[in-house]
Formats: C-alpha cells, sequence, structure tokens
C-alpha cells in the first residue's frame, strides 16, 4: 500500500507500508434489453428465491433461513453449490446487491472474498422495454479463474432473461 505524507506544506513523500496484502479487485460487466416494461422484470428479478425465468442455468434455487425473498439478509444455495445473500434492495430504483458466500473453486470462500453482484434495471425511454446491467467485484489473488467461471454465467443469465421477456 502506498501512503502520501505531508512532509512540508508544499511538498508529498510517498511512504510504503505493508500494513495491508494488496489483493487484485476483479469485475464481471454484462449488459442486455428486453422488450418487457421494467417493472415486470424488477418483479422477477427482485425475487430472491426465484430463477424460474432461468432454465438450464440455474437448476435449483433452494431457500436458507427464514428471510423472506425481498429482505435483505435473504439466503439462497443455487445449484446445491453456490451460497449467495441479499445484500440490499431499492425497489424505488430496481437496485439490488448480493453476496457470494461460498461456492466451487474458484469461488471459494478461500479464494475469493467481498464477492458483491448488483442488478440495476432502467426503462428504456424510447420505443419501451428495460435495459438490464449486471456486475460483480470481487478480491481474488487469481482473476482469470473467477472470470472464467462467473462470465459465461452471467451471459446465459443474460440470454434467459432475453428469451424470458423478449428481446
Amino acid at each position: 500500500m502506498l501512503r502520501i505524507r505531508l512532509a512540508s506544506s508544499e511538498s508529498l513523500r510517498p511512504i510504503r507500508t505493508n500494513d495491508r496484502r494488496e489483493v487484485p479487485m476483479g469485475k464481471c460487466f454484462h449488459t442486455t434489453t428486453v422488450k418487457a416494461p421494467v417493472d415486470q422484470v424488477w418483479s422477477a428479478l427482485a425475487n430472491f428465491h426465484d430463477f424460474g425465468w432461468a432454465a438450464g442455468v440455474i437448476e435449483t434455487c433452494e431457500k436458507v433461513g427464514d428471510a423472506g425473498a425481498s429482505e435483505v439478509g435473504a439466503k439462497r444455495l443455487l445449484n446445491g453449490a453456490i451460497h449467495e445473500t441479499l445484500a440490499s434492495v431499492d425497489a424505488d430504483n430496481h437496485r439490488l446487491t448480493y453476496t457470494i458466500d461460498d461456492g466451487p473453486a474458484p469461488l471459494n470462500s478461500g479464494a475469493v472474498t467481498r464477492y458483491t453482484g448488483e442488478v440495476e434495471l432502467c426503462p428504456i425511454t424510447t420505443g419501451g422495454g428495460t435495459f438490464i446491467k449486471w456486475t460483480s467485484s470481487y478480491e481474488t489473488a487469481d482473476d482469470v479463474a473467477v472470470g472464467e467461471f462467473c462470465n459465461p454465467v452471467y451471459a446465459a443469465l443474460m440470454g434467459c432473461l432475453q428469451a424470458h421477456f423478449g428481446e
């Protein structure tokens, strides 16, 4: 980590510290558009315990714990392997975030930390429909492996949304 300390009122001098291991921040970014109105798309995506629109990609979505499908803290287990928690819900702005808490390599909790996914919907003002943005960020020593695992899943989910709601 590089810290800057003011040496005098006119100069800055870098000071190196080793108080924190630098871990690369990985990112995934996917977008698509669908013909359905934003409220209809939000209704499907905001239900954290239902991936009925994603057949062929998410085969099982098990509710874990007592929290409801749109409550912060809701947990799910995807395809018997990926543990996720709903971190925030902003229904007015059609936005939610979730964390991946554990999963198969390379998503296991020992390899990835601070994995946060975000889904945001925006109405398309010309011609109608919905713009969907699905992003994630995470810390890992192997950004390539995580990206190679996650990007095809997100791309497939975008395809499912287009098939479900229309392109």
